[in-house]
């Protein structure tokens, strides 16, 4: 459905959207006048040692120059007693009857805490603002009293700034109306969309009336005009927009989910409906696994919304929550776009083919940015983008700078090429490739695979080599030991080309199978550290995208993730998708008529166990390029899936021992002539 065509439907049914639109404007205009403006008051609060141990070194009577170790354990036992309950009650009855946030202090590592009070009111925020930060000492002071500590050991606090004059939090504000008129718009859209499709079923039924009764019928479908917009072009613009804007780069006020990206991601979605309720447009048949498999997730997700918003959370986690379902609506367009709205597998294999090449140029930044030891994307600014991840810098691991091209992470880097590498090796044995050079079908493979080691990680190297190990058995054996060569090749060039890399490599998996790593270290004692908050809401978790590591910490693993976010039902929907992606491949390999889909079928193996693997090493879906290959990936396992099952041979049954129409018998083998009788 082309952009000329949506119009015409919108122009056709003016009266529906005109008032949705009119509707929305008057929402919006009567929301911006009667919600009141926010006032929000901050005040910072330091924890100082007790005087009896200030005067033992290394702090030699100034408590705070010993502002660190225990009294950050100390500082987050203040922060959860101030957010519990009975502490709330107690403001409540105290007169803080606005909603309140006390957590740790932004960029610090030391006992610094933020209080904050946000109220319609700005003479009694600044009041309440007042009220908290002395409750706050006094709960201290309750604590240690509870616990029996002498005077002289008490910790004390002290605060830094003053609570602030009140300032009006607008942005909330325009955050509202412009929701109310996405909301208007967008549902006038639909209706728009539905109104015409439900015109043009009665006219079909009134059609075939007047041709049964002999009646004269109009004349066929109006010509479509404009250039054929399908799903493959507009997934291709996805591509380029995830692959060549760093994904740092967001709209403001949407956090890492506001990529543009991801933004064009949910304007497809809005396409594939109104193609869809034209009836222009039908999911293919044998392609719902992958959209099954969502479904789940979405119930998963949506589950621990309702959980989250039923538990008191703060404000930025409700903000993360809505952040997670828009999160959401972008992987479902994805996978509904590639799975239901590709329709013809010619357009299919061209959109693996773009994704690769795009693959392979994020790679060559990845070569560049290692022997510049900089990183260009840091060099990109686009007006109205603002980075959702302050303070990036070049990450460095021994002597080596790691890279990570357009994306936001090395990890992320690592994770969206060893998922892409799969197919760039398939692309390449393709004998309908043969045609091209020899190194633009490998190019992409050493590209790809040349950039994995360079990110010094482990994700990498676990990535690559489940690829190696997937692919290579399955292949021939000459092709098999002339892989084997290669990367054996590979390795010595490596360690030629770049001295230390291959040692610095192994070492990294030395600490790690001994445990000495830090790294290491930090993440399982991470382990340990979730287990609370499952506890609280084992079934549901807390909502997607309510985790923030200014809150709480860092997981750095998917399933940790997953656990708290959305609890055992967004753990197995998780492990569904993974499956669906591994079952996929499996399927693929198997009923495949040729070799050339049947490597295609272990692509997509490969790939999925990639992903399955390397979300144990980093928080994988927090990442929007990472996860937008994902996705894009399942979903077009699923529609190659049912591609190659409607081209399969439909086997004979007793009640149908005959083949169906069109499908042509197998040729007989020819039996072997018999040997001629030895003359004698």
């Amino acid at each position: 459905m082309s952009i000329r065509e949506m119009a015409a439907v919108l122009r056709r049914r003016w009266y529906v959207i005109v008032p949705a639109i009119l509707l929305s404007l008057l929402a919006a205009l009567h929301l911006y006048r009667s919600v009141p403006v926010a006032y929000q008051s901050q005040s910072s609060v330091a924890l100082l040692d007790s005087s009896a141990a200030a005067k033992l070194p290394p702090a030699f009577g100034n408590p705070i120059s010993n502002a660190g170790g225990a009294l950050v354990v100390t500082a987050d036992v203040l922060i959860r007693t101030l957010s519990g309950a009975d502490a709330a009650r107690e403001l409540h009855s105290l007169g803080v009857t606005d909603p309140y946030t006390v957590g740790f202090a932004a960029n610090t590592s030391g006992p610094l805490l933020t209080l904050t009070v946000t109220g319609t009111d700005r003479a009694k925020v600044l009041e309440e603002t007042n009220t908290l930060t002395a409750f706050a000492g006094e709960q201290l002071n309750a604590l240690q009293a509870a616990a029996k500590v002498q005077p002289a050991y008490m910790v004390q606090t002290a605060p830094v700034v003053l609570p602030q004059t009140p300032v009006p939090q607008l942005k909330s504000r325009y955050q509202q109306v412009l929701g109310v008129l996405i909301l208007g718009v967008g549902g006038g859209f639909v209706l728009s969309f539905v109104a015409d499709a439900l015109t043009a079923a009665r006219r079909r039924r009134r059609a075939r009336s007047a041709a049964e009764s002999g009646g004269p019928g109009r004349a066929g479908r109006r010509r479509s005009r404009g250039r054929h917009v399908d799903a493959t072009a507009l997934l291709t613009g996805y591509l380029a927009l995830a692959f060549f804007i760093p994904s740092n780069l967001t709209l403001p006020g949407l956090g890492g989910v506001g990529t543009p990206a991801n933004v064009f991601a949910l304007l497809a979605l809005f396409w594939y409906l109104a193609t869809w309720l034209t009836g222009r447009i039908r999911p293919a048949p044998g392609t719902r696994l992958p959209r099954v498999a969502m479904w789940l997730l979405a119930v998963s997700v949506l589950a621990s919304y309702v959980a989250n918003a039923g538990r008191g959370s703060v404000r930025k986690e409700l903000l993360g929550a809505d952040r997670g379902l828009i999160a959401l609506l972008v992987w479902v367009s994805l996978v509904v776009l590639v799975s239901a709205g590709i329709q013809d597998r010619a357009r299919l294999d061209v959109l693996l083919r773009r994704a690769v090449v795009m693959g392979t140029i994020v790679a060559a930044v990845g070569f560049y940015d290692f022997f510049t030891a900089t990183n260009i994307a840091d060099s990109i600014s686009i007006p109205g983008l603002s980075s959702s991840v302050p303070q990036i810098t070049t990450l460095d691991r021994g002597a080596f700078t790691r890279p990570r091209s357009t994306t936001a992470q090395p990890l992320e880097f690592g994770g969206m090429l060893a998922l892409l590498l799969p197919f760039a090796v398939q692309q390449a044995f393709d004998p309908a490739r043969r045609h091209l050079r020899a190194w633009r079908r490998w190019a992409p493979v050493a590209l790809m695979g040349g950039a994995l080691p360079l990110t010094v990680s482990r994700t990498s190297i676990i990535g690559a080599l489940i690829v190696i190990l997937v692919m290579v058995p399955r292949w021939k054996p000459q092709r098999r030991w002339t892989a084997i060569g290669v990367l054996v090749g590979a390795v010595a060039c490596f360690k030629v080309i770049i001295p230390g890399l291959i040692g610095t490599i192994t070492a990294l998996f030395a600490s790690f199978l001994t445990n000495s790593d830090s790294s290491t270290q930090a993440r399982t004692v991470k382990y340990s550290a979730i287990v609370p908050y499952l506890d609280e809401r084992p079934l549901a978790g807390r909502g997607l995208g309510t985790f923030l590591p200014e809150l709480y910490f860092f997981t750095d693993n998917q399933y940790m993730l997953t656990l708290a976010e959305t609890g055992f039902l967004g753990l197995v929907a998780l492990l569904f998708l993974f499956l669906t992606g591994i079952h996929q491949g499996g399927a693929i390999r198997r009923l495949a008529g040729g070799e050339s889909d049947r490597e295609l079928g272990q692509a997509f193996f490969a790939s999925a166990l990639v992903a399955l693997v390397v979300s144990a090493t980093f928080d994988a879906l927090s990442f929007p390029m990472f996860a937008g290959m994902f996705f894009l990936t399942i979903a077009a396992g699923g529609s190659y899936l049912g591609f190659i099952r409607r081209a399969a041979p439909k086997p004979r049954s007793v009640e149908f021992p005959c083949l169906p129409a069109g499908q042509q018998p197998p040729s007989p083998s020819p039996r072997p002539s018999p040997a001629p009788a030895p003359v004698r």
